[in-house]
């Protein structure tokens, strides 16, 4: 059996979800999440909690049981807390300023990367150098901000870039030289 695939979702008082079938509606504080899973794994909701079943051990069912809970209890937690990814920007001259709702990016090309984030994603500047991406959608969060991280990732030289604030950025040595004549 699946260790995770058989833990109970535990349902917060604020959150409201829908079963019908294998699709799964989930409704809370900010915002609505509604996905469709696999018609083989079985999808129960009793006393607050939700429960994942599989009919058998066939090798895609044990394989989908854990990641339909998994991404159930991402959805929940979504709508109830929300999802944060921090990003950091390192180098000379390089900045993030907010202009409305859009991101614009100065990282050393000779224009400004204007970046529009998707409908359901917020972001703030705190400072120069720092992006917070937040959103109630977890795959989307974490596409955006590798959308961001991809106008200039990290380069291993001198380490400027974009990169996430957890990140560690494996440095290299440069051309060592052989002295001259």
């Amino acid at each position: 059996m699946s260790r995770i695939g058989k833990l109970p979702i535990t349902v917060p008082a604020d959150v409201d979800v829908k079963i019908e079938g294998s699709t799964v509606t989930v409704k809370g504080p900010k915002g609505t999440l509604t996905s469709t899973f696999n018609s083989n794994i079985g999808i129960e909701m009793e006393d607050g909690h939700i429960k994942v079943t599989r009919p058998n051990d066939n090798k895609e069912n044990r394989s989908l049981h854990g990641l339909t809970r998994t991404l159930i209890n991402n959805m929940i937690v979504g709508v109830h807390e929300g999802f944060k990814k921090q990003l950091e920007i390192v180098g000379i001259g390089y900045r993030a300023e907010k202009a409305g709702n859009d991101l614009v990016l100065k990282v050393g090309f000779s224009h400004d990367v204007k970046m529009t984030p998707p409908e359901g994603i917020t972001i703030e500047v705190p400072g120069p150098n720092q992006i917070v991406i937040n959103g109630y959608d977890k795959q989307l969060v974490g596409q955006f901000a590798s959308e961001v991280r991809g106008v200039r990732p990290p380069e291993p030289y001198k380490g400027k870039g974009i990169k996430y604030s957890d990140e560690v950025v494996r440095r290299k040595e440069g051309k060592a030289g052989k002295g001259g004549k």
